[in-house]
């Protein structure tokens, strides 16, 4: 079903940990609709385990908060090699977010082991300047801290990062 889906539409993969999802991951993805009939956000990691603030079906519920006005974009997870994803599913295209050369220095080996393995091609997009300086890990620390992470993150995670912390407490 999903196979036959793919291969009659322009569908891409926009993988990631997602450990929180923020207002950049947001902005890669409305930007990726512009030029796929369909995004699938994907969870990567182990489903069972759990590790950093949210378990994997934590961050997918919380996603599909994030994306419920985007009919075109779709959540789901996987714990295995993203090429065997894409290929169980007939995608084609992966799209990545790049915030600096260091990202691409990162990004680029899997791009090209990913098109080696099964031909999958990844697509860059150039972080929004206003989204540049943002990633899970920094959110995730200001957080912690107490400090302000409105702007950051979509509304529904920064009220689940929120409830999180003061569990911890």
């Amino acid at each position: 079903m999903a196979q036959s889906l793919a291969s009659a539409r322009n569908v891409a993969v926009c993988p990631g940990s997602f450990d929180p999802f923020t207002n950049g991951h947001l902005d890669i993805v409305d930007r990726a609709r512009r030029h796929f009939d369909e995004v699938v956000v994907l969870v990567t990691g182990n489903p069972t385990k759990k590790t950093g603030m949210f378990t994997v079906a934590e961050r997918v519920a919380l996603i599909q908060s994030a994306v419920a006005d985007m009919p075109d974009v779709k959540v789901d997870s996987w714990g295995g090699l993203l090429v065997d994803y894409t290929s169980a599913h007939g995608i084609t295209a992966l799209v990545k977010g790049l915030r600096s050369s260091l990202d691409y220095e990162y990004e680029l080996p899997m791009a090209q082991m990913n098109r080696r393995l099964t031909g999958v091609e990844t697509f860059f997009l150039l972080t929004d300047e206003k989204y540049g300086y943002i990633s899970s890990s920094l959110c995730k620390e200001v957080a912690r801290f107490g400090g302000d992470i409105g702007g950051l993150v979509p509304p529904a995670v920064m009220q689940a990062m929120n409830e999180r912390l003061r569990e911890v407490k």
